[in-house]
């Protein structure tokens, strides 16, 4: 955390997502210090994904409403109900985005301008 009290976020997601958009231009105009990080470009280690998975937001980050989900196997979709991290790695679109963090714990998944409020 900077000495000015102020917490950097970090913002995972990708760049053509609207919700992302959305958030960081929400950050942006409120001056707030935060880093992007382009999960499909720059990836999401293993531990940190299992460090998401087992936060109170664990079980929201699974986007099954996206098309990638729509698109993969029954085998694939049985496989994330006991383990996502290889499908998160193979394709980060089923992650709900942004993942917003202090940098170690999960702080929001999600776009909500309240609990952002809360953040900065």
């Amino acid at each position: 955390m900077p000495s000015s009290g102020v917490m950097q976020l970090h913002v995972y997601g990708i760049p053509n997502c609207d919700t992302v958009r959305a958030a960081l231009k929400w950050l942006q105009a409120r001056g707030a210090p935060y880093t992007f990080h382009d999960f499909r470009k720059e990836g999401v280690p293993g531990d940190e994904l299992r460090s998401w998975l087992a936060s109170s937001y664990g079980p929201g980050l699974l986007n099954k409403r996206s098309a990638t989900w729509r698109q993969l196997s029954a085998e694939q979709k049985q496989a994330a109900g006991s383990d996502p991290v290889p499908l998160f790695q193979q394709h980060p679109t089923l992650i709900k985005r942004p993942v917003i963090t202090d940098g170690e714990s999960v702080l929001a998944v999600g776009f909500s301008p309240e609990k952002l409020e809360e953040l900065v």
